[in-house]
């Protein structure tokens, strides 16, 4: 896979080590991945980041608060991925400063929908209410289809949010809002045609047939 040529890196895999993230990547998910869960504002900052990533690896929060810093300074603010939220006051330092206070971050509506590409995020049904209760009109379309594929086939449904958000990391889409899955019909995907088919194909199978497709898979995955 390589790296994209957006800034975006939550994709970024080492060409010699397979499937393996970059760490940019793993920093880029794990920020979001906080952002997109119900963390307080204080940890929801800069240093409240690199504590909360830092404590989970077992490693020094200074040895990553400068990553940290650039990816939201330098990618994740500026795309619109997450934005200021707040700033909490600040009891020591400079007045100045103390005066100003410390920003803290939540994830934007386009933030949101790149969550609901990670897998290691937990609360992506909580997400997707919360994405499409902020949808436009056009992207209203998608909902009920999506939420009612998310009750019976929840990796299937969110491998389409990946499918997505990855075409968009792979300079494939222009823009991942206004929300339009049909974007994914000029990219070439083997595995979103394969499962078509299979599903186009069981809807005509006779009862005993469906039965005998599904022990067939049963076996094999």
């Amino acid at each position: 896979m390589g790296k994209s040529n957006t800034k975006l890196a939550i994709f970024d895999t080492f060409k010699t080590k397979g499937e393996d993230l970059t760490g940019e990547a793993q920093r880029q998910r794990a920020i979001i991945g906080i952002l997109a869960s119900n963390a307080n504002p204080a940890e929801r900052t800069r240093t409240g980041l690199s504590q909360k990533m830092a404590e989970k690896q077992g490693i020094a929060w200074k040895n990553i608060y400068s990553g940290i810093f650039r990816d939201l300074d330098e990618i994740l603010l500026p795309m619109g991925i997450a934005e200021e939220d707040g700033r909490l006051p600040l009891q020591r330092g400079p007045k100045a400063l103390q005066e100003k206070g410390i920003p803290y971050y939540h994830l934007t509506k386009k933030g949101i929908l790149i969550a609901l590409s990670i897998n290691d995020i937990k609360n992506r049904e909580n997400l997707l209410a919360e994405f499409f209760a902020k949808s436009e009109p056009k992207e209203k379309e998608f909902e009920k289809i999506l939420s009612s594929l998310l009750a019976t086939s929840p990796n299937f449904t969110y491998s389409i949010f990946k499918k997505y958000v990855k075409a968009f990391c792979d300079n494939k889409i222009k823009e991942l809002l206004p929300f339009d899955l049909s974007e994914l019909r000029d990219i070439s995907d083997e595995s979103l045609i394969i499962q078509k088919e299979i599903l186009s194909a069981f809807v005509k199978l006779s009862k005993q047939e469906k039965e005998d497709a599904i022990k067939f898979l049963d076996k094999i995955t």
